[in-house]
């Protein structure tokens, strides 16, 4: 029976066929070191290496692909970002629409002295750029806010928060973890200096892969050292970009296979492939909408959204909705608090431990939400028998 996959907003799944093509081929012919050697195996690495941070760079429309940084995932991205922007003194605002890639960072600088600040989402699952504005001081460094929500799937008005951002003289840190490879994303147009994503959601890519574009101008601390193969002879850490923010050997498959995820989303074309799934969210929507006993999060109005969509059957907890979904119809869903615990909180759905999510993916089917909507349809006429 094959499995339908939902979880898309946890990983991309399944890859295109180029995807696992390309990483074979690549990893079986040049899977070597890059740029350590002077060797064809080595130098074909290494070309590979720049020719996906350029592609990159042009993706996110940054002028300089030197300032595009590889690391493991956004979550390492961020980390660098904000343990290398933030000291003692300063204020980070940040938002409760974050996921734990942020907050945790933030929770830790803030017991070093750093000062936090947290601004609500409203009803409809948006931040008001006004609302940051008014939280700014002269301390304040930087925004640090989640593109598109992981949970309830709204996307910031990252572009006027930007603006807020540049007439203060704030720096703002975008996690683009949901939003890079679903909605378009310009360093320049948004007013961003640090734009922090992963490979392996909807960019198509593997996991253990992922990075940052850092502005010019914006200096991040350096946190770590290790090699880059170049000027091995000097004892510190290189200061310029990409080596200021790269060490060790690379994931060189990983980034094999985020070039041909983002070739293939070239290919096909980002309006497009959004266009298709939220088709295919708006059906599913409409057919939860309909259903007595189902309570969905922020999904009044489908502008703005991502794929992602949060709900409970009333009566149930999300984690036996998930385990019915998986066992009985094959559905692979993501239920909990989906490391986004203030989201929850805000919600009140942290007192019924969480919520279902379906995240859905360029693979997805009409088919595979028509029998979504009846797995639920089933599950709730099951709780309702159950009660009488």
């Amino acid at each position: 029976m094959e499995v339908i996959f939902l979880d898309n907003g946890a990983t991309s799944f399944p890859k295109p066929e180029e995807v696992y093509r390309f990483m074979d081929y690549f990893y079986r012919h040049y899977g070597v070191n890059p740029g350590r050697s002077g060797y064809d195996l080595c130098r074909e690495a290494g070309e590979l290496v720049e020719n996906t941070r350029k592609m990159l760079t042009e993706f996110f429309n940054g002028p300089n692909s030197d300032r595009l940084c590889f690391t493991y995932n956004s979550t390492d991205a961020l980390n660098l970002a904000l343990f290398g922007l933030l000291q003692p003194g300063d204020q980070a605002i940040t938002t409760t629409i974050e996921h734990n890639s942020v907050l945790r960072p933030l929770y830790h600088l803030g017991l070093q002295g750093v000062e936090i600040d947290y601004v609500p989402f409203d009803r409809n699952g948006f931040i008001d750029p006004d609302d940051i504005k008014k939280r700014i001081k002269k301390n304040t460094k930087l925004i640090a806010i989640n593109h598109a929500s992981n949970v309830i799937g709204t996307v910031q008005p990252i572009k006027e928060i930007g603006q807020v951002c540049q007439k203060q003289g704030v720096l703002l840190v975008v996690d683009a973890s949901q939003s890079a490879g679903k909605v378009p994303i310009d360093m320049k147009e948004m007013n961003l200096d640090v734009v922090c994503f992963t490979g392996h959601k909807s960019l198509l890519g593997p996991t253990g892969i992922g990075g940052l574009y850092v502005a010019e101008g914006v200096d991040i601390k350096i946190t770590r050292a290790g090699g880059t193969g170049v000027r091995s002879a000097q004892r510190t850490h290189l200061e310029e970009y990409p080596y200021r923010l790269e060490y060790g050997t690379p994931n060189v498959v990983g980034i094999a296979g985020l070039h041909a995820g983002l070739k293939w989303i070239q290919g096909k074309g980002l309006s497009n492939l959004h266009y298709q799934e939220m088709k295919l969210t708006e059906r599913l929507v409409n057919g939860l909408k309909e259903q007595d006993g189902v309570t969905l999060y922020c999904q009044d109005d489908l502008t703005d959204h991502i794929s992602v969509v949060a709900f409970n059957v009333d009566g149930m907890e999300a984690q036996d909705v998930g385990i019915l979904l998986d066992v009985d119809y094959n559905i692979a869903s993501r239920t909990g608090l989906h490391c986004a615990p203030l989201v929850h909180q805000q919600l009140g759905t942290d007192k019924i431990k969480g919520a279902v999510r379906f995240g859905i993916g360029p693979f997805n089917t009409e088919e595979h939400i028509k029998t979504a909507i009846q797995a639920i349809e089933e599950i709730v006429q099951f709780q309702k028998k159950k009660k009488n």
